[in-house]
């Protein structure tokens, strides 16, 4: 299929070979340093990949942010959201605010609402568990797509309980899933200059690996574009399809390009000033490649790469443009210049402008709903 662009034979022989099964960590090596018409011939294969697997469908969700607090005891380099709690710009809202907005959420149409905050000295898992009862009171009906790898294992362990134990208790109080966050990148090495303070790699497997074993789903991230290197991108994918071999517990792959400008990590001259288009290709190509069929939906990110670039995105194995958002602060703090909230029309714009079919879903991509016009 691809003799005729005239490309290296051993790409030729990989890319031929992703067409019908997955490829291999250093199959995905050579691909993610492809330039020039080898590059060309990784975003076909990628598109053709993801039109057989799932379509010509680019779905998204109708939600809402709220980040309940942005004081945290963490030390992350590339977190510009986070504030002490003496800082006259620290905030923690009350379990009555964020119902507030939730309910505002949910009567201006939002399916889901994706509840996130710091690691504030205050919260545990009972707090978790409160701060949920009291919007399931309210909103029985509504998705809770709440609380990080890293926020659980906080909870936990503010709480001297044990990670099943609070994910069992959480899930009775109406939690339906968990944001795949905290990834960032699964290296040790990397993690200890990038977020020393935060959950070493086994540890935010065990957190999701329970999760899912509780029956509640998790998305899956990957934060790239700082001090890693292209191997530790092809690692840490091949990391997250092992631990969906295992579970099935992913329902979406979310690469997120590092946003450098107003973060701490950047500041001190020790990151790149995040990935370039190129590398944004790449990973959503590669990743498509080495998931195949295991985890089919992969999610760009129209807040980070902006609608033009998220647009391209779709054209390299990607499928999906995330939610409608609002209230988003964090990508917004570290420098993030795309704006935090759209609607569906700005959606099925971009989507039939590119001859795919905007289809609204829900959180863990059922009852997807293709529409053919505006």
């Amino acid at each position: 299929m691809f003799e005729q662009l005239n490309i290296d034979s051993y790409t030729e022989e990989i890319l031929e070979k992703s067409l019908k099964t997955v490829i291999s960590n250093e199959e995905a090596l050579t691909l993610i340093n492809s330039t020039g018409r080898e590059l060309q011939a990784l975003l076909f294969a990628a598109d053709m990949r993801r039109e057989e697997l799932v379509g010509n469908n680019v779905t998204y969700v109708k939600n809402w942010n709220i980040n309940f607090t942005n004081v945290c005891t963490g030390t992350c380099g590339f977190c510009a959201f986070k504030c002490d709690e003496s800082s006259s710009e620290a905030y923690f809202l009350s379990n009555e605010e964020v119902v507030k907005r939730a309910k505002a959420a949910w009567n201006n149409g939002a399916k889901e609402v994706c509840i996130q905050g710091g690691l504030h000295p205050d919260v545990d898992a009972y707090y978790y568990q409160k701060l949920l009862i009291d919007i399931r009171k309210e909103l029985p009906d509504i998705y809770i797509h709440a609380f990080s790898p890293m926020e659980i294992l906080y909870g936990a362990q503010n709480s001297d309980m044990e990670l099943s134990e609070e994910l069992k208790m959480l899930k009775e109080a109406g939690l339906d899933s968990i944001p795949g966050n905290a990834a960032e990148i699964l290296n040790d090495d990397v993690r200890k200059v990038l977020c020393p303070s935060k959950m070493n790699t086994a540890k935010w497997i065990e957190v999701v690996e329970t999760a899912h074993k509780t029956g509640i789903p998790t998305t899956c991230t990957m934060m790239y574009g700082h001090i890693e290197e292209l191997k530790d991108r092809v690692n840490h994918i091949d990391t997250l399809r092992q631990i969906q071999r295992r579970t099935g517990g992913f329902t979406e792959f979310v690469p997120l390009t590092f946003m450098h400008k107003n973060t701490p990590i950047f500041r001190k001259g020790i990151s790149s000033p995040g990935s370039t288009g190129i590398e944004d290709l790449k990973v959503y190509a590669v990743a498509r490649l080495m998931f195949g069929d295991l985890l089919q939906n992969i999610q760009v990110s129209w807040v980070k790469l902006g609608f033009k670039f998220a647009q391209v995105c779709l054209t390299a194995g990607a499928n999906d443009l995330g939610g409608t958002l609002g209230e988003e602060n964090i990508s917004k703090s570290a420098g993030a210049q795309h704006g935090v909230r759209t609607n569906p029309e700005t959606f099925q714009r971009i989507i039939e402008n590119m001859g795919r079919v905007p289809a609204e879903r829900d959180t863990l991509y059922r009852n997807v709903e293709p529409l053919k016009k505006i």
